[in-house]
C-alpha cells in the first residue's frame, strides 16, 4: 500500500485556493477549519493527503476540494479558450474562483479552439496530460462536425486511407473513421490532434465546418445532462477510462 502524503495543513489549503498562508491560519484561528466535526486548533498540524479527504476536512462547513490529482469533465462552451494566456473569456474562469490559484494550477489535456465545443478534460496532473495528448497514445477522440456543403461520398474512403495529406504539411494523417449523420452533419474519429485537424480535413475535401463539437475521448463520453460551461469531478477510475 502506497504511504499517503502528508502536508501542513495551512500550505495544504493554500495550494488548494483558500488563501494566503496567514489568510488560512487565520481561519484556523477563528475555528473555520474541522477535521471529522472538531475544530483544528494548529495551522501547522500534518494532515494525511487521501483521496477522501474531503469527507473529513471542512472550511466553513464546506468539504474542501479534492486534492491534487484532480481531473475535471467540462462540456465547453463556445467562445471561451484553453489557454492561459490567450486575451478573452477562458474556460478557466467557469471554474470556482479558488481553483483558478490552485497550486499544482490546473491545464487544459489538449485544446478546443474558441469556436469548438464540447468534450474537454482538465486536470492538475502532469503525467496524466501527457499520458493522454502523447502521440505514442493514440486516443481516439470523436467529433460532430456540421458542414456548410453536402458530403460529396469521398470523404469516408479518403480519412481512411491514411494517405491524406493536409496543406502545408508533409506527412501523411493516420486512418479516421467517418460516420454520415445526414448530408451535411458527420462525425469523424481522429487519433491525431495536429492544428485545427478536423477542419483541415473537410477543406482538403472541398467543404467548410461551420460549427465542430466534442463528443468523446476515449473511453470518456460528454454526459448528456451536463450543460455548456459545467463541470464534473472525475474520479481515478473515471478518469482512468480515456485509456480503454
Amino acid at each position: 500500500m502506497t504511504k499517503a502524503l502528508m502536508a501542513r495543513l495551512d500550505r495544504l489549503l493554500a495550494n488548494l485556493g483558500y488563501g494566503a498562508r496567514r489568510e488560512v491560519q487565520a481561519l484556523v484561528a477563528a475555528g473555520k477549519v474541522t477535521f471529522d466535526g472538531a475544530p483544528l486548533k494548529d495551522a501547522g498540524k500534518r494532515i494525511a493527503v487521501t483521496a477522501d479527504l474531503p469527507q473529513h476536512l471542512f472550511v466553513r462547513g464546506v468539504p474542501i476540494d479534492p486534492p491534487a490529482p484532480l481531473v475535471l469533465l467540462m462540456n465547453k462552451p463556445l467562445g471561451v479558450v484553453c489557454s492561459h494566456r490567450e486575451d478573452g473569456a477562458k474556460i478557466y474562469d467557469l471554474l470556482p474562483r479558488r481553483w483558478q490559484i490552485r497550486d499544482p494550477a490546473l491545464s487544459s489535456v489538449g485544446r478546443l479552439d474558441k469556436d469548438t465545443s464540447g468534450l474537454l478534460l482538465i486536470t492538475d496532473d502532469g503525467d496524466f496530460l501527457h499520458r493522454v495528448i502523447s502521440p505514442k497514445r493514440h486516443v481516439a477522440k470523436t467529433y460532430l462536425a456540421s458542414l456548410d456543403r453536402p458530403l460529396s461520398g469521398k470523404e469516408a474512403e479518403a480519412f481512411a486511407s491514411g494517405t491524406l495529406i493536409l496543406e502545408g504539411e508533409e506527412k501523411p494523417l493516420l486512418p479516421a473513421q467517418l460516420d454520415v449523420v445526414d448530408d451535411k452533419t458527420a462525425r469523424l474519429t481522429i487519433t491525431e490532434g495536429r492544428y485545427h485537424q478536423v477542419r483541415r480535413m473537410f477543406a482538403a475535401m472541398g467543404n467548410h465546418v461551420v460549427a465542430l463539437h466534442r463528443e468523446r475521448i476515449g473511453g470518456i463520453t460528454l454526459p448528456d445532462d451536463l450543460e455548456p460551461g459545467k463541470h464534473r469531478i472525475l474520479s481515478a477510475e473515471e478518469a482512468e477510462q480515456v485509456f480503454s
